[in-house]
């Protein structure tokens, strides 16, 4: 039989740098998983962040898309070259530049049957649509775009004309004539452009919340009706 001596030279006991081991050990393993699900709490923001910005440029897209698709345009022999102190013509298509905190931005104006009627009257027809940037209350650039059903009217860029994008970094509309040529603005009233309309519009958006997030889309738009150069 075992002496007591025996079994308590058998008894093992922990001895403090052991017990100090196991508990700095046990600090690594916890801080690892806290960091671990802060990452992916962090990294689930950001998508979420990013989803929400690629959600509202899609919906300005679709709806420049829609506004494109219905557009309106004069053809001969309805459409005759402008003369000199003549009205404009009301279907012209005008894409040109505004400067706004230092930097160019692209504006689009044309004529479309895509009316929205935000005012619940249900009222459709001829409209007049420009897309342009100006700045909201907090100082932060928005693309707004402006419906104004025919006879339009001509009033100055409003506040009231409902935001279709924010976090604006940049617009660019760039335009192809029939040819494939490019341009960076267009009027359907020139000469330089043969009194044509375009084939197509090419439209760049860039978005971002901060200086360093940014979003770039792109696409290219083809009118469904245009008018050819007129000699």
């Amino acid at each position: 039989m075992r002496t007591d001596r025996q079994l308590n030279s058998n008894k093992h006991g922990y001895t403090l740098l052991e017990i100090m081991i196991s508990i700095f050990i046990f600090a690594i393993i916890i801080t690892t998983i806290l960091v671990s699900y802060q990452a992916v709490f962090f990294k689930s923001d950001t998508i979420d962040a990013g989803m929400d910005l690629y959600t509202m440029a899609g919906s300005c897209l679709n709806r420049l898309a829609v506004d494109i698709s219905g557009i309106a345009i004069r053809l001969p022999p309805r459409y005759r070259k402008p003369e000199t102190d003549a009205e404009p013509d009301p279907y012209r298509i005008v894409g040109d530049a505004s400067s706004l905190t230092g930097v160019s931005f692209s504006r689009l104006r044309f004529a479309s049957r895509s009316h929205a009627s935000l005012d619940g009257a249900g009222r459709t027809g001829i409209t007049e649509i420009v897309y342009y940037i100006n700045e909201d209350r907090d100082g932060n650039l928005v693309l707004r775009r402006r419906d104004r059903l025919y006879p339009f009217e001509h009033p100055q860029e409003e506040t009231q004309d409902p935001v279709v994008c924010e976090h604006l970094k940049s617009l660019m509309f760039t335009y192809y004539d029939t040819d494939g040529e490019l341009y960076e603005s267009w009027e359907s009233e020139s000469e330089d452009q043969g009194y044509a309309t375009p084939k197509a519009i090419q439209v760049k958006l860039e978005i971002g919340r901060t200086e360093s997030e940014s979003f770039v889309f792109d696409t290219l738009l083809t009118l469904p009706v245009l008018r050819d150069a007129i000699e």
